[in-house]
């Protein structure tokens, strides 16, 4: 730790047995998605590389990078089998040296090949429908850069779908609510082009925090550094003055075309739906860079959770999420959003006030994440482990009082796939305020806790000394 690349990470992988090759040859459809879903029902969840791929000489595919929590406890350099709890707070506890200011080079492995002519896609990368109804191929995890206007210092790192419509052309989910959305429309006010470059194969913890819900002006390049506890290398793209990461495998460089929306979609979502087709901007690509050797292709299953998405999300979530509720509410113990993206959150607090848990779940929503995602919150204890659910759902039943403690929120912004919303973006949000009445509310019928045994702690490690004897 760190990685330097996408490489280096699958030999850590390998050492650990946390990755499969697939060297027999195999299909691009079905087999890679069939391949992928497959690993996230193997016990602790590996890596698979496809190393032979019909049509597609001397290119590989690795999927489920992220897909378990043993990997992603190796991305971070802990123990395989750290609990995700731990490894969520283990990402809070590293945002505390944000920002480590990323170094910037003049050479790079990816630079080996340069194509400005002549481009086409398809030749380049192992493309494959994710699921079998999608549009399209799509470019499920690569990291878009792309830059503020009006802000040159302004760069933002974001994971967005990718449909390929042509040997040059993608489509982009470039919604309002991202980060790339205030660029391009600030763009489209000028009716100028909007540079990008996606960034394809990256050391995992640059894939990470293109999914990091930050502030906008925070800069994900100097986050990667303080999670990495190490500077992100970065080298200058070919076609723009965008800042790429030195370590990837192949960047796709482009511009969106102005004021220009066709279909895109449909794509099969993290909500484990199909979402419908929608009107988005486009990327006219005008360079490719890559290594001369073999280049992994690195993309992301997604579907009905669990999925590698759920993984790779929940705890960069969880923890951005509860480092910004902090800094406003000091009295929040921790946050799990591991849930559909963060349509669920579950937050445990001490409360200051009456009636407090229903102003953390307030600020939640003024948060990046918030602002969209979460549409039922629930408010514990400090008592409480927001992961553990049989803890919640005792709190539920025993602390929460429908007629005072339910808040919804109705016709607020939402998110454009969930397949429940009233209509597309607009959902009812519900707050669910599970938290022990403090005064002046009336007290639970006066009744004590029951505590567990003082002593369960240490005959909890007495039994599983014996049962490991045994064995």
């Amino acid at each position: 730790m760190p990685y330097k690349g996408l490489r280096e990470f699958l030999e850590r992988l390998e050492e650990e047995g946390q990755l499969v090759r697939v060297e027999k040859e195999v299909l691009p459809e079905p087999d890679i998605r069939a391949g992928a879903y497959a690993a996230l029902k193997m016990s602790e969840g590996p890596a698979v590389v496809f190393e032979n791929i019909k049509g597609y000489d001397r290119k590989r595919v690795v999927m489920n990078v992220h897909g378990s929590w043993q990997n992603y406890a190796l991305m971070l350099d802990l123990p395989k089998n750290t609990p995700v709890k731990r490894t969520s707070q283990e990402i809070e506890d590293r945002m505390d040296l944000f920002p480590v200011k990323a170094t910037v080079v003049d050479a790079a492995p990816l630079k080996e090949v340069i194509m400005t002519n002549d481009i086409n896609i398809f030749h380049e990368l192992p493309l494959f429908r994710v699921n079998e109804y999608d549009g399209g191929f799509y470019i499920s995890k690569g990291v878009v850069i792309s830059r503020d206007p009006e802000d040159p210092k302004n760069q933002n790192l974001g994971i967005y779908r990718i449909q390929v419509k042509d040997k040059d052309l993608l489509g982009i989910q470039a919604g309002p609510h991202h980060d790339i959305g205030i660029h391009l429309r600030k763009a489209e006010e000028y009716n100028r082009p909007l540079p990008v470059a996606v960034s394809v194969g990256n050391d995992p913890v640059i894939s990470l925090v293109g999914a990091m819900p930050l502030e906008y002006d925070e800069d994900e390049y100097e986050m990667a550094g303080a999670l990495r506890k190490e500077p992100v290398e970065i080298i200058r793209a070919e076609t723009s003055d965008l800042m790429v990461p030195a370590g990837s495998e192949i960047i796709i460089e482009g511009e969106i075309i102005p004021r220009r929306r066709s279909v895109e979609g449909p794509f099969g979502e993290f909500t484990g739906y199909y979402s419908s087709t929608m009107r988005q901007a486009e990327i006219r690509i005008k360079a490719i860079t890559r290594r001369k050797d073999p280049i992994f292709f690195e993309n992301l299953y997604t579907g009905k959770p669990w999925t590698e998405l759920d993984i790779f999300q929940g705890p960069i979530t969880s923890a951005t999420v509860g480092k910004q509720l902090k800094a406003m509410a000091p009295e929040v113990v921790s946050v799990n959003a591991n849930y559909a993206h963060g349509y669920g959150v579950i937050i445990s607090t001490r409360s200051r006030l009456a009636g407090y848990g229903k102003i953390v779940a307030a600020k939640l929503l003024a948060t990046p994440h918030g602002l969209l995602y979460p549409k039922l919150i629930i408010i514990v204890d400090e008592d409480i482990d927001p992961f553990d659910l049989n803890e919640v759902m005792w709190a539920l039943l025993t602390r929460f009082r429908a007629e005072r403690d339910l808040v919804l929120i109705p016709n607020a912004p939402g998110s454009t796939v969930d397949p429940a919303s009233l209509s597309r973006g607009l959902v009812t949000r519900m707050i669910l305020d599970a938290t022990r009445p403090v005064p002046p509310e009336p007290p639970l019928l006066g009744l004590s806790l029951v505590y567990p045994p003082k002593e369960g702690a240490e005959w909890l490690e007495i039994l599983e000394e014996m049962r490991r004897q045994e064995k």
